[in-house]
């Protein structure tokens, strides 16, 4: 252990030597390592990130949560809208159906929404999405309530005249949340009394619910302001524990048909879109742009890979007298071989470290830019660690083995 340790020690001595000896000519050396690292990390950094905010919003829209639709989500560009937009819109009392009959659902909602302009005294907010949602509604989205509470049932059975707003309505509409609890708010020359604030969820990838820019109220009061069917209504259905969604979406489907008394050759005229579908789709295409971002950093790490390995023929025949006197006082092969392998291996971590660096910095800035932080995750750092060891053992073993093989009466007289 105490000798394994002395040849670690020696040979990081000898790369920072390197580095202090000869700056320009390493530093060129090593930059090929620094920019694969740093293009690799950086796009690895960027797309992980990437990806967890928008898994998160898909995450918002329910977990195991099939949305059943006149539209189906798929998209795409040969996606026959024509077809989807005579289909008959989703009903209520198709709600209660669904809830009877599903053996594996543990909640439903029904789901309608519309834009209105929202004001409060002299203030008017435009565009603001207006949900109208049944009591269930909650227990599969994540809502948060930061001041006030939530609708309760007294308010869906009576659909009364309340609702929860978000925060960007009620910082523009009443300068902060804590303001607008108690009050009212006038849309279309009617009023809703403010029960509750949802805390601030930030802006979605995903489109989906827009909840710092919304107002929810229940069903009722929506309906009897609005007609539904003009509004793109659908039920949203969450799976009991353990039950996949695909399970969900087949047992569904089938309630769906018997509802509306399809015969086996009549096609479905609804959609039972699956949440979870996006989210393979979306590691699908991250994976994909990850493997672009290896591409990219490939050429550089060879560069640099052979620009180490220069640094490593050169440093062998600089050192071949050391060498020869190493072998002469009983070094054996093997040690000679390891410590300049690890001297290779720590030049390229030297390298890898400083494009980590960039990496870091680049985060920093980017963050404060884009919707969304860029995160460094352990793992990716352990990445670019392992490639640098890999490159410099790949770069470090013909020198090495040359310098291991030398004889030691010939290496001596060398100068």
């Amino acid at each position: 252990m105490v000798k394994l340790l002395s040849i670690l020690w020696n040979s990081f001595r000898m790369a920072l030597q390197e580095l202090k000896v000869n700056k320009l000519r390493t530093f060129l050396s090593l930059f090929g390592i620094t920019i694969g690292i740093f293009c690799i990390i950086g796009v690895l950094a960027t797309v992980d990130s990437l990806e967890r905010k928008v898994q998160t919003d898909l995450k918002s829209l329910g977990n195991n949560t099939i949305y059943i639709d006149k539209w189906n989500y798929g998209g795409g560009s040969d996606y026959p809208w024509w077809k989807y937009v005579k289909r008959p819109t989703m009903k209520f009392e198709e709600l209660k159906v669904v809830k009877a009959k599903s053996q594996l659902a543990a909640y439903a909602a029904f789901f309608v929404s519309n834009n209105v302009n929202l004001n409060y005294a002299d203030n008017v907010l435009s565009n603001v999405g207006m949900y109208g949602v049944t009591n269930e509604f909650n227990s599969i989205q994540t809502i948060e309530i930061g001041n006030g509470r939530y609708l309760n049932e007294s308010d869906f059975t009576r659909g009364a005249s309340v609702g929860v707003i978000g925060y960007k309505v009620a910082d523009e509409l009443y300068g902060s949340p804590e303001k607008a609890v108690g009050k009212e708010i006038a849309f279309g020359g009617r009023r809703v009394y403010i029960v509750g604030i949802i805390k601030k969820q930030g802006q979605s990838f995903i489109g989906g619910f827009d909840y710092d820019n919304c107002i929810i109220v229940p069903y009722r009061y929506f309906a009897g302001i609005f007609n539904p069917d003009n509004n793109n209504p659908y039920i949203l259905v969450q799976g009991k524990p353990n039950i996949a969604s695909t399970a969900l979406a087949d047992e569904l489907n089938g309630v769906m048909r018997q509802l509306r008394k399809l015969s086996p050759t009549q096609e479905d005229n609804f959609s039972c879109n699956d949440v979870a579908m996006f989210s393979d789709q979306i590691k699908g295409f991250f994976g994909q742009v990850s493997a672009g971002g290896w591409a990219i950093a490939g050429l550089s790490l060879i560069v640099g890979a052979f620009g180490v390995a220069n640094i490593m023929f050169v440093t062998v025949r600089e050192r071949t007298s050391q060498i020869g006197l190493k072998k002469a006082i009983g070094a054996k092969r093997s040690t000679i071989l390891t410590e300049f392998l690890l001297e290779s291996a720590f030049l390229c971590i030297i390298g890898g470290l400083v494009g980590l660096g960039m990496v870091w910095l680049l985060s920093v800035v980017l963050s404060s830019v884009l919707p969304f932080p860029i995160f460094i995750a352990p793992n990716i750092v352990g990445l670019a660690l392992s490639i640098c060891i890999v490159l410099g053992i790949l770069a470090g073993i013909i020198p090495a083995s040359i310098a291991a093989k030398m004889d030691p009466v010939v290496a001596i007289r060398t100068k």
